[in-house]
């Protein structure tokens, strides 16, 4: 029977039926004990059973980041709010709006990678020459790359390596990868900066474009990769019975000026 008037909403992700609750068409009474948090949140997201592998490296990918303590605006702004607005909802909502070009967002990288990726799938150049060139053109254009430097590690990010390790492990290292590595080392040498390093958020994104995720898809995943110690943080301030957490005068710099309104609204022509 034809539908006289169309959907408002068209979804394969999830369907609720009397028997049971199915996720990307599985039941999850079946996925439930069979495949872990990782793998059947990549279930969702590329609506397909992943490989062991992928499950495996997805389950590494969302133990990469997991807390940045205070050095992270979006663990101050949920602290601040739950000392004045005492729920988790409220905290975790703050913290979300914390991630973004500057913190934790690997999507910046993923958009980078993404088209550069397609570049040199339309040149005829081989890897190494067509890094040249393109960060030959970025640099001239002032173009930054996203993903390289970190401010205390040299020539090597730990993190980075253990992620590619681990990439390699699994079985989802791929053309992405050693292309973001190639442009990498192209730049190091264009801007003589040899202790330049691939840092861990540049890792991740090149790891999840292989394996196919959208760049806002990685965000959303380096936001969930979080929430463990957000949940923390959150619970913490809850239990330290502290209100209204503000900067304390003593940490701002006020400008001390003082104006006669009388004389300015004359000026204006009041």
């Amino acid at each position: 029977m034809t539908k006289s008037t169309p959907s408002h909403w068209i979804t394969s992700i999830s369907d609720i039926a009397d028997e049971d609750i199915y996720i990307r068409g599985y039941a999850m009474q079946e996925l439930v004990g069979r495949l872990s948090f990782s793998g059947i949140a990549f279930l969702l997201l590329r609506g397909r059973v992943p490989s062991p592998g992928e499950a495996k490296m997805m389950d590494v990918i969302l133990c990469s980041i997991l807390d940045y303590g205070l050095q992270k605006s979006g663990t101050l702004a949920a602290r601040a709010v739950v000392s004045v607005n005492p729920r988790m909802t409220a905290g975790l909502a703050a913290g979300v709006l914390g991630a973004g070009d500057y913190a934790v967002s690997p999507e910046a990288t993923g958009v980078f990678i993404g088209k550069t990726l397609a570049l040199w799938k339309a040149s005829t150049q081989d890897l190494d020459a067509f890094a040249e060139s393109h960060v030959s053109e970025l640099r001239a254009a002032k173009k930054r790359v996203p993903g390289f430097g970190h401010p205390v590690f040299r020539h090597v990010d730990p993190r980075s390596e253990k992620l590619k390790g681990f990439a390699r492990e699994f079985g989802v290292w791929g053309e992405a990868n050693e292309l973001y590595e190639a442009v990498h080392r192209a730049f190091q040498r264009a801007a003589n900066k040899p202790d330049l390093v691939l840092n861990d958020v540049g890792m991740l994104a090149s790891i999840m474009v292989q394996m196919g995720f959208t760049p806002q898809e990685m965000e959303g995943i380096a936001v969930l990769s979080t929430f463990p110690g957000l949940i923390a943080h959150i619970s913490e301030e809850l239990q330290s019975g502290a209100i209204n957490r503000i900067v304390p005068d003593s940490h701002v710099d006020y400008a001390r000026t003082r104006r006669v309104l009388a004389d300015d609204l004359a000026a204006a022509g009041w």
